[in-house]
């Protein structure tokens, strides 16, 4: 897909990062992900500019590359209120800009998630997916293999989170869980056209440095390689994460190793749609009110998404 470096008012060659209420969405580090890019970008030679806007504020819509982090259910409404009657976020998915939100913020990219008692409340609409709360809780590390046709390698991370998400039309899922919860259907994520969610902390990006210069590649183009010693400390803390975690060989997305829990829809998903918003169809994918999960694991102390 071709690039959308330049496309704000930063000029031509500069790279724009957009970090989206952290004052809302920001658990677990995920301010990481921005340094992460910010860093990756300069040992490249490529200008980056970052702009933090807080909920207060309007969302520039001449980005080139959207974050936003997890949070708790009531920041989450808050910060779905807003971004709905703020618009900026939505024009620049569907003017092609890069989007990467995980866990709280990858739900509220939907159709819907749940809201703090388990209601449906409307998301951006940005990707077709739907989001509601399941019979149990995903903590603890997570591993997952990526669809191959991204070229990213297995990505490594951290869920605490109790929501099922499914995928409609023109969305993909980004990975096959090896180990953990993720969507909740056995696979992790969802992607369409330049548009990422994920449920995965850690930061994700930190811990997933090819996952980092897909989403660079998506807005600058083709990256050149980074010197092996900018690489040293990065693999290190990768390789770790990734053995603290009993995992088998790659998985394929085309496996099914345990039946959908019913009516969650097709997780299979299909290629993403030109333009637009990410693939949301007209009048969105069939609603559902039940999001059934995997069999509960022994109880774990209460805690907060």
């Amino acid at each position: 897909m071709p690039s959308r470096r330049g496309a704000h008012a930063g000029g031509p060659g500069s790279l724009r990062l957009v970090w989206v209420y952290p004052d809302l969405l920001s658990t677990y580090g995920d301010r990481g992900n921005l340094l992460v890019l910010e860093r990756r970008a300069r040992l490249r030679g490529l200008p980056v500019e970052s702009v933090i806007v807080n909920a207060d504020q309007p969302v520039p819509r001449q980005g080139d590359i959207y974050l936003m982090g997890g949070g708790e259910d009531l920041p989450q409404i808050l910060a779905a209120r807003r971004l709905r009657a703020d618009g900026g976020l939505r024009a620049a998915a569907g003017h092609g800009a890069v989007v990467f939100a995980v866990c709280a913020g990858y739900q509220l990219l939907g159709v819907e998630f749940g809201g703090e008692e388990g209601q449906p409340l409307p998301g951006l609409e940005i990707l077709n997916i739907r989001s509601g709360r399941g019979e149990r809780r995903g903590v603890g590390e997570i591993v997952a293999d990526v669809d191959p046709s991204l070229g990213v390698g297995r990505l490594t991370g951290f869920e605490n989170h109790q929501g099922v998400t499914r995928l409609g039309p023109g969305v993909s899922p980004l990975a096959r869980v090896v180990a953990g919860v993720g969507n909740g259907d056995g696979t992790e994520g969802a992607y369409a056209g330049r548009v990422l969610g994920t449920y995965l902390h850690g930061p994700a990006l930190v811990r997933n440095p090819a996952l980092a210069d897909l989403l660079l590649s998506w807005a600058a183009g083709r990256l050149p390689p980074l010197n092996a010693r900018d690489e040293e400390w990065t693999l290190r803390l990768r390789e770790q994460r990734l053995a603290a975690v009993p995992a088998g060989p790659p998985r394929s997305l085309d496996e099914r190793p345990r039946p959908r829990p019913p009516g969650l829809g097709d997780a299979s998903g299909g290629p993403a749609q030109p333009g637009g918003h990410a693939g949301v169809p007209r009048g969105g994918i069939p609603a559902r009110r039940a999001f059934p999960g995997p069999p509960s694991p022994p109880p774990r102390p209460p805690t907060r998404p």
